[in-house]
Order: C-alpha cells, then structure tokens, then sequence
C-alpha cells in the first residue's frame, strides 16, 4: 500500500470538504479520508462488543450453511442448469466457483482503479507490474468511464449465470429440511443469494481496499476483467447509455467532461453508429422479455400474473438505478465544501444521515445486499424458459430461441436501464 502523508489532517470535524480545503489535490484529500476511516476502525475494533461477536459468529454458519444448501442442490441434480439444461453437476459446481472468483476480481478491481487514478505510478511501476498494465490502461483518456461500463455488463452477466446454474427448480429439497427452509432458501433463492454477495462481492470490496496494489496485481485481473470490460464497451453494445447522458447534459445544460480531444468526423459517425446500434439491440431485448412476459414463459415465480411481472421488473429496476444513482452521488457530495451542500437541505439531511458513524459503511453493505436480491429477482424474471411444447418467442428458430434463454438480454436491459443510465 502506499504509505500516507504524515500531514495528512485526520482531525476534522466535519465529513464534507471545507471551503479552505477544497483547493486541496485529490491525492490529500484521499489520504485524509482514508486517514479518518482506519482511526474510525481501530476505535470500533477496541469495543468489539458480543453483539459484534455474535453477528460474526451467526453470519459465518449462515453462510457456510447456504454454500452448503446450493452444493447439495447441485450434486442432487435439483437446480436448473444441471436439471433443465443436463449440465453435469461436477461441471455446474466449477463453473459457479468459477463466477465467483470472476465476479469478486470485478467487484474488488474497480475499486482499486478507482483508488489508485491519483497514486503517482512511479511509487509501485517496479513492485506490482501487473498493477502498472491495469492502471496504465485503465486509466488513459476516458477508459475508466469505458472501463465501468463493460465491467457492469460483466457484473450482471455473471448474476444472471449464476442464477442460471444455482437457482434450484421447484419443489427442491436437501438435508431432510422441512418444507418452509426449503422454500426459503432454495425456491425463493436465498441460499444463493447470500452465496453471491458474501463470497463474489463484499469479502472482495473489504479486502481490496486494504490491499489495492496487491489485489489487482496479476494476470487475471488483466485479460479476464481490463481487457474484456472495455472490448465490451467498444463493441457498441451499451452505448445507448450514452444517448442518455448527451440528453441528460441538455436537459440540465451541464458539459461533459471528458480528458481526449473531440472527436473527428469519423470517430462521430462511428460513435453514434454505435448508439444506434445499441439502441435496437435494446429495444428487441425489451420486445422479447416483455413477450415472455406476458406469455408466462419466463422462470417467474408460478401464480403471479403477467401484469404483476411487468410492474414488479420495471419497478426493480427503478429501484435498483437509484440505490446505484445514491452511492455516486455520496462519494461526489463528500468532495464539496461545506457551503454547497448546506444550498440543498434534503441532500444536507441524507449526508448527515449516512456519514454519521459507521452509517456510510453499513450503507454500502445494505446497498449491496439490496441490488443483489433485486438483480436475482430480475433475472428470474426475465429468464425465458419454454417447455418442449410450446412454441418459440416470435416463432424464432431453435437456435436463436437458445440464445433468448441464455439470459444476455436480461443482463443488457438491466445493466443499461438499471444501473448505467443512473
């Protein structure tokens, strides 16, 4: 880790940026931040109280239990990747190990090239190398907002995949449990769930703020998350986010900021070919769910009508963008003198609110928590899944019918509607 400033002030009173410091680099600011986190923590870890003990107790058993709910739905042949799509479940188990690993890169990797953007590379070019090629790329003109945008497609890709091969069919059961835990955590998905978070995104994020150098200094990181996220972000695929943003900066009469020259003749007709693009491919993937929808041919749960679907998607979704909207927005607020956010009492009450304590940290535990439960949701939602009678949606052929069940549409809509646009 790159070690602090010994000037850096760790003394102040208030949360925001004062109008003295706000002339400050972005480097101290960072370091005085980071400076009141690690005093915040040592206080906590002095008063470990037995409720604090016990949370950590019944959390791991919570978790050990739910990892191993979801591997003996696997090895029993009862979820829907082994069952519906006859994937060997020796497969099945690596291949969700395999997300896991892939998502917490992703989670933990962000972070880290989001931290590191004012770390001079000189300090850590020769002690982590493939730390250097990470920032290096990440970090030229406009890639780290490239970079955010391919790896959310990423992020919930593996969701959806992960919903895919873990999420039990109907009626499963394991261990003799009684019919109501069954339900619980293997019908309703919870044992999944809490899988997903714990092991493929918080443990990540926790880790990879304490260890930054180190977390993204290999290979992986490299050529399964830099390289891919920002050749998704240039296929074109996403990029009506980017009409989103243009309309946005209209409407509220904002610039853009960018850190590369405008681009040339060229480089606009292949941008806006891009957004194009983007935005018939959305629109399809929204005609295709929205016709599952209303067919009941998706894996939603049974009884519910194709109305209370929709409504519930859509409202997952809108849910979801603002929990996304509200941490960017903290992180900005906690830059701004002082003077500024007082101008607007209702954001003044919400910082007050989320910076007070340990409330910031316990929010973006919550935060994620919530848009991981909402995102499983959504994929079972918009997972298509057509018995053997039944006819294909829009009576496409077998093949491209495959494609609609592999679960990329879903994870188009939401990255774009519920995340990205925000």
């Amino acid at each position: 880790m790159v070690s602090q400033d010994s000037s850096t002030k760790s003394n102040k009173s208030s949360f925001y940026t004062t109008d003295e410091e706000y002339g400050e680099s972005e480097l101290e600011r960072a370091l005085a931040l980071k400076a009141k986190e690690h005093k915040a923590e040592e206080e906590t870890n002095d008063k470990l109280s037995a409720l604090a003990i016990f949370k950590y107790f019944y959390s791991t058993v919570l978790l050990t239990f739910c990892i191993a709910v979801v591997h003996a739905s696997v090895i029993t042949e009862q979820t829907v990747g082994v069952s519906d799509n006859n994937i060997p479940w020796v497969a099945a188990l690596i291949f969700i190990w395999f997300l896991m690993v892939w998502l917490a890169v992703m989670e933990g990797g962000q972070g880290d090239l989001v931290g590191l953007q004012h770390i001079g590379k000189e300090q850590y070019a020769e002690s982590h190398p493939y730390t250097l090629k990470n920032t290096q790329l990440a970090h030229e003109g406009d890639n780290m907002e490239r970079f955010i945008v391919g790896r959310q497609f990423l992020t919930f890709l593996v969701i959806f995949l992960s919903n895919m091969m873990g999420s039990a069919v109907e009626g499963a059961e394991v261990f003799g449990l009684p019919e109501t835990m069954n339900k619980i955590f293997l019908d309703n998905g919870l044992a999944m769930i809490l899988f997903v978070v714990t092991v493929g995104q918080l443990t990540s994020q926790v880790n990879a703020a304490q260890c930054m150098l180190d977390f993204i200094n290999n290979r992986f990181m490299l050529y399964a998350v830099s390289y891919p996220a920002l050749a998704i972000e240039a296929s074109g695929l996403l990029h009506t986010v980017y009409l989103v943003q243009v309309a946005f900066s209209k409407v509220t009469g904002t610039t853009i900021e960018s850190k590369e020259p405008p681009r040339n003749k060229l480089q606009n007709f292949l941008f806006w070919g891009k957004v194009a693009f983007s935005t018939v491919i959305l629109t399809l993937s929204f005609a295709v769910v929205l016709e599952a929808l209303f067919s009941e041919k998706t894996a939603m749960w049974s009884g519910v009508p194709p109305y209370v679907s929709v409504i519930v998607f859509f409202l997952l979704m809108s849910f979801v963008g603002m929990m996304e909207g509200l941490q960017i927005a903290m992180f900005s607020v906690m830059r701004l003198p002082e003077s500024k956010v007082a101008k607007h009492p209702l954001a003044k009450k919400n910082c007050e609110l989320i910076l007070s304590g340990e409330n910031l940290e316990q929010l973006l535990i919550g935060r994620q928590i919530w848009c991981t439960v909402c995102m499983f949701v959504v994929a079972r939602i918009t997972s298509i899944q057509i018995d053997e009678e039944e006819e294909n949606i829009f009576e496409v052929s077998a093949s491209l019918q495959k494609f609609f069940d592999s679960g990329i549409l879903g994870a188009i809509i939401t990255t774009i509607c519920a995340s990205l646009a925000w």
